[in-house]
Order: C-alpha cells, then sequence, then structure tokens
C-alpha cells in the first residue's frame, strides 16, 4: 500500500509546484528579444550553468530508464554513465569542438554548419535535430505520469490527466520565459531534486544495506552484473555503441549545447563541462541503486520499468514521500521544459529560417518562438499517448537520439576540423544517418520484420549508423571536393 500522504505530502508537493512557477513567470518581463528568448543574453555563468545543466538532464525518465537498467543489469547499468562522464571531462578539458563552436557566436549548431556547407545543409540540419529530439522526447510524458500514478496511488486512469497537467504547467513559464525562465527554475529545481535523491538512496542503503545490494547483483548476475563485457544482454558491442552515442551526445545533443552556446564566454562553458561530468555517473548509479533495491525487495517482476516506482511507492514513509515527488517533478519540469525550448530554437533559427527573406522585428520574433514550443508540447502529448515502447527504454532513447547524433557529430567536427569537408559530404552523412535508425524502428513495429530487427539488435544498428555517416562525409566531399561554403575565419 502506498504512503504517500494527501494532507502532508500533497502539501510539499503544493508549495514547490506553486514556488517554481512563481519563480519561472516572475523573470518573463526581462524577456525582451530573440536572443533573451532563446539563449538567455548569453549571461549564464559556471554555478548556474552547472544546476540547470544537471537539472535537465535528469527527469523522470532518466529515473526510470537508469533504475531499469540497474534492475536488469546490476551495477553494470551504470556503463553508460561512466563513458558519459568521461567523453564530457575530455571535451571540457580541450575544448574539442565545443570552444570552436562557442566562438562563433551562433545560437544553434545548424547556424554554425551554414558557414561551411551552406543554407541547404544547414534546413536539413535542423529537420534530422528536430526529428531525433522530438521522438526521443517522445515517451517522457507518459513515462513521467506511469512514474508518479505508481509512486503516490492514484488509479492508472488519470494516467492521461497526469501527462496533461505536467505538459501545461511546464509550457506556460517557457513559453512566457524562455531560457530565462529555464534557467531559474532548474537552479531550484536542482536544489529539490539533489535532496530528494540524496535522502532517499540514504533511507535505501539504511533499509535494504549495501551488502544486500552487491549479494542481490551477484545472486541474479554473476560477474556480469559488475562487468559490462561478460553480461550476456550487453558485451562489448553495447560499450562501443554507447561511447560512440554518449560522445555524439557531449558534443552535439542541444540541450546540452544551449548551455554552452548561453554561457557568457568560451572559459565558462567548458568549465561547465568539466564541473558537471561526474553528476553522470551518479545520473545512473543513483537511481541505478534503487533499481537493485528493487529487484532485492519484490523480486522478479512482469514489468521492469515499474519495478523502481512499485517499490518506492512502499518502501518511503509520509514526509518524505512528498519530498520524493516534489524532486521527481522537478527534475521532469526542467527537463521537459529545456527540450521544448531547444528543439522551438531549432525550428525557430534554422527550419523557419529560408522563409524569413528580411530580419523579423524582436516581437515577431518572440511570438513565433512561443508559438512552436506550444506546439511541440501538442505533438509530445498526442505522441505519447499512442506510440508503443518497444525494448528497454534506454535502447529506445538511444536509437531515437542515434537519428542525428551521428551525423551531427561527424558534420560538427568536418566543420571545424577538416577543410576538405563540403555540402556533398555533410548531405550524404544526413542520409545515412537519419535513414537506418527510422528504418529500424519501423522494422520492430512491423510483424514481417520484428525477427530481421532482433537478430540485427540495436547496438550493432547503432555502430554501424556511426560509422557509415562519417565515411558517408569522407567519401561524398572527396568525390566533389570544394563544392562547399568556407567556413569564416576565426570561426574553427
Amino acid at each position: 500500500m502506498t504512503k504517500f500522504n494527501w494532507l502532508l505530502d500533497g502539501s510539499i508537493v503544493g508549495v514547490y509546484l506553486v514556488a517554481t512557477m512563481a519563480a519561472g513567470l516572475m523573470v518573463r518581463k526581462y524577456v525582451g528579444k530573440v536572443e533573451h528568448f532563446l539563449v538567455a543574453g548569453r549571461e549564464m555563468d559556471v554555478y548556474l550553468g552547472i544546476a540547470s545543466l544537471a537539472a535537465t538532464e535528469f527527469g523522470i525518465v532518466t529515473c526510470m530508464y537508469t533504475a531499469q537498467n540497474g534492475y536488469e543489469k546490476g551495477f553494470a547499468g551504470a556503463t553508460p554513465g561512466i563513458l558519459m562522464a568521461i567523453a564530457m571531462l575530455v571535451v571540457g578539458l580541450t575544448g574539442f569542438v565545443i570552444k570552436p563552436l562557442r566562438d562563433s557566436g551562433v545560437m544553434t549548431i545548424p547556424e554554425l554548419f551554414e558557414k561551411k556547407f551552406g543554407p541547404r545543409i544547414r534546413w536539413a540540419a535542423g529537420v534530422v535535430i528536430v526529428l531525433g529530439g522530438l521522438l526521443n522526447m517522445g515517451v517522457f510524458l507518459r513515462t513521467g505520469g506511469e512514474f508518479l500514478v505508481l509512486v503516490s496511488g492514484l488509479d492508472v486512469k488519470y494516467l492521461e490527466i497526469m501527462m496533461t497537467a505536467l505538459l501545461v504547467g511546464v509550457a506556460v513559464y517557457t513559453i512566457l520565459g524562455g531560457m530565462l525562465s529555464v534557467l531559474v527554475t532548474d537552479y531550484m529545481q536542482f536544489i529539490v531534486m539533489s535532496a530528494g535523491l540524496i535522502v532517499v538512496t540514504i533511507l535505501i542503503l539504511m533499509n535494504v544495506g549495501w551488502e544486500s545490494l552487491v549479494t542481490t547483483v551477484d545472486t541474479h548476475y554473476g560477474a556480469g552484473g559488475f562487468n559490462p563485457f561478460v553480461n550476456p544482454t550487453m558485451g562489448w558491442s553495447y560499450v562501443v555503441f554507447n561511447l560512440m552515442l554518449n560522445t555524439a551526445a557531449v558534443l552535439t545533443w542541444q540541450t546540452t549545447i544551449a548551455r554552452v552556446l548561453s554561457a557568457k564566454d568560451t572559459a565558462t562553458g567548458l568549465k561547465v563541462y568539466t564541473r558537471t561530468s561526474f553528476f553522470f555517473v551518479c545520473r545512473f548509479l543513483i537511481p541505478g541503486i534503487w533499481g537493485i533495491a528493487a529487484l532485492a525487495t519484490l523480486g522478479p517482476v512482469a514489468n521492469t520499468l515499474e519495478a523502481m516506482p512499485r517499490y518506492l511507492s512502499t518502501a518511503v514513509p509520509p514526509g518524505l514521500m512528498g519530498l520524493l515527488i516534489a524532486a521527481m517533478l522537478a527534475a521532469d519540469m526542467s527537463t521537459d521544459s529545456s527540450y521544448m525550448l531547444t528543439w522551438g530554437s531549432v525550428i525557430y533559427n534554422d527550419i523557419m529560417a529560408p522563409f524569413r527573406k528580411k530580419p523579423w522585428s524582436e516581437k515577431r520574433g518572440l511570438f513565433w518562438n512561443r508559438s512552436i514550443v506550444a506546439i511541440i508540447g501538442v505533438f509530445l502529448l498526442l505522441y505519447g499517448l499512442w506510440y508503443p515502447l518497444k525494448g528497454d527504454l534506454w535502447t529506445y532513447l538511444g536509437v531515437t537520439g542515434t537519428i542525428y547524433l551521428a551525423s551531427m557529430s561527424v558534420l560538427l567536427i568536418a566543420c571545424c576540423y577538416w577543410k576538405k569537408a563540403n555540402s556533398w559530404g555533410a548531405g550524404a552523412a544526413i542520409l545515412i544517418s537519419a535513414a537506418l535508425p527510422v528504418t529500424y524502428l519501423v522494422m520492430e513495429q512491423v510483424p514481417s520484420t520484428v525477427a530481421l530487427a532482433k537478430s540485427i539488435g540495436p547496438y550493432y544498428s547503432g555502430i554501424a549508423t556511426y560509422i557509415l555517416s562519417g565515411v558517408s562525409m569522407v567519401v561524398g566531399s572527396l568525390l566533389k571536393p570544394n563544392s562547399g561554403a568556407t567556413l569564416k575565419e576565426g570561426t574553427a
């Protein structure tokens, strides 16, 4: 039986929601230009950047898939987090790609591509980024709603209402305040989220015990619960795919890059990367421990994605339950607001660029940006209701993210460091990177090709996408040399 107390826990959640909405709406008066809306006037400092990036990259969906990884794979399930932390630290220390990108003064990655590859590639890159991003985010609302329904003990029939309420709350302050509201609310959400994660983890360690967690993993998964290379559901293909995926995400994931582009200077952006890097280990490890605790307590369950919230619904006492739900709401709101804003920024800045023959006024630009965020919200609500998720959640997110991560990372590296790269190579890389993951997703849904998709697997499909995207850039550029635009001096 759930331990959610509607008076005590409900009051905690209610106070948090009111405070967050008030903070998000208060800064709307400072949004007078498109630059304020999209990149907060480029005034973000290191500490705000760390809090905002950490809050953005940990939502309820993050907690769910990392807990599922812990439940199904043991401590080895934290492998993607370790790989991402290493990639972020290396990129932050070296400035690889990130430094020339921030130095260029652009607001989105495709805007930089136009200087090297021309306007058509900028437009195509924008389309691919939005396609991959929205498909990736499509499962966020339902997953968040499922967590809240299971933990609070609400009837499942209220799932759609919960999803809609989450979306409307986030959309209101995002539409009005843009990146300024996102940064301010992210800071508050980071504090609440961190407090909830730490307190609940301590409670679990006190009740279940570290030794019991280790024993549970060893009993169910043996050495594979600690070493991904010997885990039968992971192996070298899993590690290599996640290394490619997380490195590409560090370089080009729009919500992450938005923090670099919003930083007051390049040095600040690099510090945000280096100082946030270890958080990505915690991002996988802490919910992973929750998932292992669910395995130790509940044993085998039919739906592994639901194991963690079902366990927490009975393990967390009243009062602390309110803090937990407030923390998860904080995590989800920060993620949803940032994702809606960043995909909207690409639509406005890059996909709609050909339609702005003359510069738009700031008023008109703000109107369109706000309208786009609202439209994205409607799409996410509809998509989240009907798409049937196949396989584990992290793999789905990895496959949909690869739609643009593979080509955008190749294009960005080539744009910054390879003089011979041109629009032909860029176009080929975009086409291959989008075609392979989309084909795989379709094959998973068509009965006649399900078996073939299963035999190939998402990891080999993903690895092939990254490799072939790079090969396409090289071959396309060399076959049609000197056909691209020249990157302006000082950009890279």
